[in-house]
């Protein structure tokens, strides 16, 4: 009887490595990038959860000027700061934070239409 209870199957719950990677300084923490409709054509890109070590004006700075847009730096009560920028610049954004290495792009989220 005593082999038996060794062969015996635990319980096993599929979902013990999600919560183990939200709780914790070992979770993902997720750049999401999003686009919002304004009047007809016109649309906005958000850049949302970059790490608060990370100075934002610098890399408005640099995301204008690679991609010929205007943009600010709005403070959410909620969200914290995010950047906001002209026109729908998803992929350049996500390429552009992969590329200087700020984000990795298994932690990039791409949102909308």
């Amino acid at each position: 009887m005593s082999d038996l209870d060794a062969q015996v199957p635990t319980a096993f719950d599929p979902f013990a490595d999600a919560n183990a990677e939200d709780s914790g300084a070992g979770g993902k923490e997720y750049v999401h990038i999003r686009v919002q409709q304004r009047n007809g054509r016109k649309s906005l890109t958000t850049v949302q959860g970059l790490k608060k070590e990370f100075s934002y004006n610098k890399i408005l700075k640099d995301l204008k000027k690679e991609f010929c847009c205007n943009g600010t730096v709005v403070q959410d009560p909620e969200l914290g700061q995010v950047i906001q920028l002209q026109g729908d610049q998803r992929k350049n954004v996500s390429t552009f934070l992969v590329q200087a290495g700020i984000v990795k792009k298994d932690n990039i989220k791409i949102h909308g239409f």
